[in-house]
């Protein structure tokens, strides 16, 4: 392929379905879990300010999001990495060969003939 054609220079070309290195998926998992358990951080601290400012319609969904999201993150951490990026694997029968024998074959005559 020519160096002009070719647009992922950094990235290798993918020809698996493997999943990733389970150092990269768990630093993913990682990384999902400490943002969610941040914004629960972030619900608490937003709660306790719209209770001293008055806002006594907000606290209490703040509050809630900071009681829900312990379970998100923990389901959210939990979720495996799969590799289901529309790479299809060709429909063909188990056992059936992909080439024939190499034996000469009869030429075709008639309607149907290639």
């Amino acid at each position: 392929m020519p160096k002009e054609q070719r647009k992922d220079r950094g990235e290798a070309v993918r020809i698996t379905t493997a999943a990733t290195s389970r150092n990269a998926d768990i630093a993913a998992r990682q990384r999902r879990y400490l943002l969610s358990m941040s914004l629960r951080s972030a619900c608490f601290v937003g709660a306790v300010a719209a209770a001293l400012a008055g806002l006594d319609w907000l606290w209490p969904f703040l509050i809630a999001g900071a009681l829900v999201l312990p379970y998100i993150a923990v389901v959210l951490a939990n979720v495996q990495a799969t590799r289901a990026e529309g790479f299809a694997l060709q429909e063909a029968a188990y056992g059936a060969p992909q080439l024939g024998s190499g034996a000469p074959r009869e030429p075709e005559v008639g309607p149907h003939a290639r």
